[in-house]
């Protein structure tokens, strides 16, 4: 029987999660001026360095197993913002039913509407998620969204859109997910002699 990913994480929280925005940018300085080339490609990214808390080897195991069934990155699982799954927006009593407002769109901006009108729909630093399982995408909001009285906004956010999302599609605003797979093929934890356990692991964002 065949794995089926993304898997869901245990249920045991984190003790900590670094969050790391990656721009691929690329940077040519003079010698003999120190003028600057500046030259933005189209990466951008997520990665992540997550640490658990000391676990006993019941709590543990369920973690090594998790980490185990990835299959080193092969595998991809879906992973949050543990304290950014509420918005501190009105779309967190009052979400509405966005979705993407047409179709085509790429980069930094997204357009969308079915939403309530609000001053501050999202605030800057609230998540979106495009997609789902495997082709679940999370997104920051750089900016306060006002959504108009016909219920649409334009987001600036990031990462930017690799690919155009289809017109109408769910854009989700709360417990906001995207797919990772861990960063090298090797796994490890520790045990020490009072049968305690020490996890920590780093991802990137399946692209």
């Amino acid at each position: 029987m065949a794995e089926s990913y993304p898997l869901a994480l245990p249920n045991t929280g984190f003790a900590s999660i670094r969050f790391v925005a990656r721009n691929a940018v690329a940077v040519s300085t003079s010698p003999f001026t120190f003028s600057t080339q500046v030259y933005r490609h189209q990466g951008q990214g997520w990665e992540a360095d997550i640490s658990l808390p000391p676990m006993n080897r019941e709590t543990a195991e369920a973690w090594v197993s998790f980490l185990l069934r990835l299959r080193g990155q092969y595998g991809t699982f879906l992973l949050s913002d543990p304290n950014g799954l509420t918005p501190r927006g009105s779309a967190a009593s009052a979400p509405g039913t966005p979705v993407v407002y047409g179709a085509g769109q790429t980069g930094d901006y997204l357009a969308i509407d079915g939403a309530p009108q609000q001053t501050t729909y999202l605030k800057a630093g609230d998540y979106i998620q495009l997609g789902s399982g495997s082709s679940a995408t999370l997104h920051k909001v750089l900016e306060d969204a006002v959504t108009s009285e016909l219920g649409r906004a334009t987001l600036n956010i990031f990462p930017g859109l690799r690919s155009a999302p289809a017109d109408n599609a769910t854009v989700t605003v709360s417990n906001c997910k995207g797919a990772f797979r861990l960063n090298v093929n090797e796994t490890s934890w520790d045990v020490n002699t009072v049968s305690g356990y020490g996890i920590s692991f780093g991802a990137v964002e399946a692209i």
